[in-house]
């Protein structure tokens, strides 16, 4: 069982930066692949951003450039450092563990970007 705990969201100006962090418990976080996704009110989850286990990365066209996941095996942290936010970027952001058996979920945290 792996639990995943966000937080770092809030409110920000258009052009401004926040930086997310996921902390995933159990002893097989560096096995996992970690994502970050996100939900706006009225669409489909989507995927932000994904590493894998190795350290590969991919990012949705929409924030590349623009933003960078991370992850920390040592401390079982996966971070998403946000710049240039956009009134589009705003949505509920999840944390996704994905064991290749099993994918988890976090509740989410609410990043807020004004104009």
């Amino acid at each position: 069982q792996v639990r995943l705990v966000e937080s770092g969201g809030g409110l920000v100006q258009a052009g401004g930066s926040l930086t997310l962090f996921c902390v995933a418990s159990g002893s097989t976080f560096s096995r996992n692949a970690m994502g970050w996704y996100r939900q706006a009110p009225g669409k489909q989850r989507e995927l932000v951003a994904r590493i894998s286990s190795g350290g590969n990365t991919n990012y949705a066209d929409s924030v590349k450039g623009r933003f960078t996941i991370s992850r920390d095996n040592a401390k079982n942290t996966v971070t998403l450092q946000m710049n240039s936010l956009e009134p589009e970027d705003t949505a509920v952001y999840f944390c996704n563990a994905n064991s290749g058996f099993r994918i988890y979920w976090g509740q989410g945290t609410q990043v807020t970007v004004s104009s």
